[in-house]
């Protein structure tokens, strides 16, 4: 009886899910807000009508934080100036609500609340958007973004210092909090081309080299495929042997160890077939890499920083010691 109300009791809870599903996605196809949750932050929400309405105040500061965006204004500068969080400021500028929509799931529909933005408005704020994401995309640095601190785990920013470019902890700059791991920590400060030359050093001396290579990432040159694959062959024959057994119910209890043995086994050789071929490309990865020694300095950046992100997985800066990570996976 227990098991029979349980049944009933979770298929109710499922209706009232479904039906409520329904309802929000009813309420959202005749324009209407859905209430509930967090209301749009120009708006307020109606329960009579079940619409929402404009809030002058926070409006008149969306319309600011529209404007300054419009005329070239970063995030960053926003946040600063209204005090609100970059990311919320962002999510805030994005919301197709703005355009007197009511999104709903992976849908838009036509809301019968009143706009704030208008559709050009809202699609040179999409444009700038882009261009944003575009140009943090294309770093003006080699190695943007792959440096991290040892002490505290924040990563290293580059900035100019005079004729100089020089990279220091993200936790030593107080204009992103965010970013700030340990507002303590005294990591060094390096000149870029420490860490670049470092990095370029290692990374050309394995093109040159390929036991180097190899041996940087512990790469084995014996092909253990044929012999894994006959192993496995054997195992699955022998798994299939036991099920045979268990099914006409003989030595049940000695049988099922066995094949939890065999079947333990059987995935360790799949793992190892799998790390062999992550080793042919790995070695595919080398010969990418074996002349880049004597065409670097004729790449364009881009072709140069495709390399780092390919091969670098990050350097930890502890003081002077630097430690390079490679994406090549080592065994």
């Amino acid at each position: 009886m227990l098991g029979i109300v349980s049944v009933f009791a979770q298929l109710e809870r499922e209706t009232i899910i479904q039906r409520t599903r329904m309802g929000l996605k009813k309420r959202a196809e005749d324009g209407y807000w859905r209430g509930g949750g967090k209301t749009p932050f120009a708006y307020d929400y109606d329960k009579e009508t079940g619409m929402l309405v404009i809030n002058k105040e926070n409006k008149a500061m969306f319309d600011l934080m529209k404007t300054m965006r419009l005329e070239g204004y970063s995030y960053h500068q926003l946040s600063e100036i209204t005090g609100y969080d970059e990311s919320w400021i962002q999510g805030i500028l994005k919301s197709k609500t703005n355009l007197g929509k009511i999104p709903y799931k992976d849908k838009v529909y036509d809301g019968k609340h009143e706009p704030i933005i208008t559709e050009e408005e809202y699609e040179q704020l999409q444009q700038i958007e882009k261009q944003r994401s575009k140009n943090q995309r294309a770093s003006h640095y080699l190695l943007s973004g792959k440096i991290y601190c040892a002490k505290c785990g924040a990563k290293y920013r580059y900035q100019k210092w005079g004729q100089r470019i020089i990279c220091y902890c993200y936790s030593q700059q107080k204009s992103k909090p965010k970013l700030i791991k340990d507002p303590n920590c005294d990591n060094i400060r390096l000149d870029s081309f420490e860490i670049e030359d470092n990095f370029l050093e290692q990374l050309f001396a394995m093109s040159l080299d390929e036991d180097l290579f190899r041996q940087t990432f512990n790469l084995s040159k014996i092909n253990l495929t044929d012999e894994l694959n006959t192993r496995l062959d054997k195992i699955q024959k022998r798994i299939e042997n036991l099920i045979q057994l268990l099914s006409d119910d003989i030595a049940n209890d000695e049988v099922k160890v066995q094949l939890a043995k065999l079947k333990s086994e059987k995935t360790n050789i799949i793992n190892q077939l799998e790390e062999i071929k992550q080793k042919e490309r790995e070695t595919k990865t080398y010969d990418q890499i074996k002349n880049l020694c004597s065409v670097w300095k004729d790449m364009e950046f881009k072709e140069k920083r495709n390399v780092v992100e390919q091969l670098l997985d990050k350097i930890v800066v502890d003081g002077k010691t630097l430690k390079i990570y490679w994406n090549v996976s080592e065994s």
